[in-house]
């Protein structure tokens, strides 16, 4: 089957999901995701939110996982001897010389990724994670790359594993036939007109499939074609088409974001900050009424100057007032409250605005909120950390950057998401501990 022919038939079962991600996205950070466009838009005007507490939440989660997930400092992964080896293959003595080799290509694992821009690609795919849930990150030869949801389709089997993947790309149309070094045919246009100009945009699939011998396999087409040498292959744990999911519900292709969950909360404020904005601006309005019977000019007041004494009675002048005062407050309290929830949510740290508010009451609310980050980190250690370093050692060892690791004796274990919020808790009970001998 032809790719574009796949892509339109999976497209029906992304309809839903997508939807709900451009809603969601239109209420935080609008230029994240949009409808699948078959054309490249030149001047599309955004939605302009309300508020900015979607938005404030969605940069601030995004940068907690980022932080979280791929640690500046130190290393997200360690790579172990297995014990049932340490003692049959190899004897103990020697486990500490091989802890500081294996620290040694840690460094060095760590040193080229901190060298390229997988940091920047990866805080990009966590903001599309937590606002549509879905995200596909492409490891190439030229560092990652991020495909948003209107992007790409997956077809999933009844556990949940890949079984296709479909991508569409825009590329110049000039690109192209440079590369291919042979003129493309024409592309039907909107109007189903043939148009040629070299200033179009080529749509260009890529199908990505799981075949029988246990191997990935994937290639390029443009115009039912297949592009000259965009064929290639990978083995099963190597994978470079990384599909994340924020959470996942059984018999679902797609993911949920984070925003989806807490679409009510931000949907009503996004209503009420509306409503406050227009009511408070239509309040500030001033108008001077005179009333027709009086003998006061409306011009006279109106080229009255500041100071200025003129001849009326102060009857005869009135001014309009809204009167909603009481009800502003109503909306403003129900706006604070919805805030909060949703800052509570987003892990965004509030604190109490209080003449006794200690030190101690901040490190437990910041601690409290760290520890809702455990069920978030479960799912992107299994659909991210460990693929992503899985394909980061296949490409170092097959550039023979680090030596070849024995996959039988050595494995490699992630001790960043929610193994580090465990060292958190154990660093806390410490210190609780020597407080109270203390």
């Amino acid at each position: 089957m032809k790719a574009r022919d796949r892509y339109s038939q999976l497209t029906r079962g992304r309809t839903q999901f997508l939807h709900t991600a451009v809603e969601c996205s239109r209420l935080t950070l609008p230029y994240l995701v949009q409808e699948d466009l078959s054309s490249r838009p030149e001047h599309q005007k955004l939605h302009t939110p309300w508020q900015s507490v979607g938005a404030k939440s969605v940069v601030n989660l995004a940068a907690k996982l980022m932080l979280a997930l791929l640690p500046p400092q130190t290393s997200f992964f360690k790579l172990q001897i297995k014990d049932d080896k340490l003692g049959v293959e190899f004897p103990p003595e020697v486990r500490s010389e091989l802890d500081l080799s294996f620290a040694k290509m840690e460094r060095m694992i760590m040193d080229h990724i901190n060298a390229s821009s997988d940091r920047v690609v990866v805080h990009q795919a966590l903001k599309h994670l937590i606002v549509s849930g879905n995200a596909l990150i492409f490891m190439g030869k030229d560092g990652l790359k991020n495909y948003p949801l209107n992007r790409f389709v997956v077809n999933r089997d009844g556990n949940g594993n890949i079984c296709e993947i479909v991508t569409k790309e825009l590329i110049s149309r000039k690109m192209l036939s440079e590369e291919l070094s042979v003129p493309l045919p024409n592309s039907p246009g909107d109007d189903g007109h043939q148009t040629g100009s070299q200033d179009q945009d080529v749509e260009v699939y890529t199908y990505v499939r799981y075949d029988k011998n246990g191997r990935w396999v994937w290639h390029q087409e443009a115009f039912d074609n297949i592009l000259p040498g965009s064929r290639s292959t990978a083995p099963k744990n190597t994978s470079p088409w990384l599909v994340l999911r924020f959470n996942t519900v059984d018999g679902e292709d797609y993911g949920r974001g984070r925003v989806e969950e807490f679409l009510g909360d931000i949907r009503s404020l996004e209503g009420l900050s509306q409503a406050l904005v227009e009511g408070s601006a239509a309040a500030a309005k001033v108008v001077f009424l005179v009333s027709p019977s009086s003998t006061t000019k409306p011009k006279t007041i109106a080229d009255a100057g500041n100071g200025a004494i003129v001849q009326g009675r102060p009857d005869d002048v009135g001014v309009i007032q809204v009167g909603k005062t009481a009800d502003f407050r109503t909306a403003q309290e129900q706006m604070m409250n919805l805030e909060k929830r949703i800052n509570e949510a987003f892990l965004v740290l509030n604190v109490r605005q209080s003449e006794r508010t200690t030190a101690e009451e901040v490190r437990l609310t910041q601690m409290e909120l760290e520890q809702q980050l455990g069920g978030l980190f479960s799912l992107l250690t299994v659909e991210f950390l460990v693929p992503y370093l899985d394909r980061t050692l296949h490409i170092l060892q097959r550039n023979r950057d680090i030596p070849k690791i024995p996959k039988d004796i050595v494995h490699p274990t992630i001790v960043a998401g929610v193994n580090a919020i465990g060292r958190g808790q154990d660093q806390e009970s410490l210190v609780s501990f020597a407080q109270t001998l203390a």
